[in-house]
């Protein structure tokens, strides 16, 4: 945790575990869940917002309440995540194994997911595990994420499809780089 976010600019109702790296100007609202993961300078989370251990939120990104970043998820800088988005890092979700007991986590495989820089992700969107969504992308509400997302490139539906490479996307894209 930096020096200019210490324990005593948490908002009250913030559950921030000991091992959350939190970079400069880090803005957290009340009732966030963070644990063993690291967010940028200048980036601000919303209300009720879970971020999972070994996921990682770059500079300057906003992401909006009630979402839900698992462990596996790697979010660039200048990044827009919507209201209610949610990742997957498994692809085939179990509570338990064979013979009834519950499952460990050996016993299942995360997939990562990465969220280049300057993209955006429309409230609602659910983002399947092991994708990447290419730099300045939009990702519009309500979409289903199943495949990866170009750079510049608009994708909405479910699931999501490209619906065009916007020249202003493409253009940003490119400033990103």
């Amino acid at each position: 945790m930096s020096a200019e976010t210490s324990r005593a600019n948490l908002p009250q109702f913030a559950c921030v575990a000991d091992d959350v790296r939190l970079g400069a100007r880090v803005r957290l609202a009340p009732f966030v869940n963070l644990y063993g993961c690291e967010i940028g300078d200048d980036s601000r989370l919303g209300t009720f917002v879970e971020v999972q251990r070994d996921a990682k939120i770059g500079a300057r990104c906003k992401i909006s309440s009630h979402t839900f970043i698992c462990s596996g998820v790697e979010i660039e800088d200048e990044v827009f995540i919507g209201h209610n988005v949610v990742f997957i890092n498994d692809r085939y979700p179990r509570a338990t194994v064979a013979d009834g007991s519950p499952q460990s986590d050996n016993d299942w495989e995360m997939e990562r997911t990465i969220v280049k820089k300057g993209a955006s992700i429309g409230s609602g969107a659910i983002v399947m595990c092991g994708v990447e969504i290419g730099t300045g992308a939009l990702v519009g509400a309500g979409a289903l994420v199943v495949h990866d997302v170009p750079d510049g490139a608009i994708v909405a539906g479910h699931p999501a499809r490209l619906r065009r490479i916007a020249s202003a996307m493409k253009e940003r894209a490119a400033q990103c780089e």
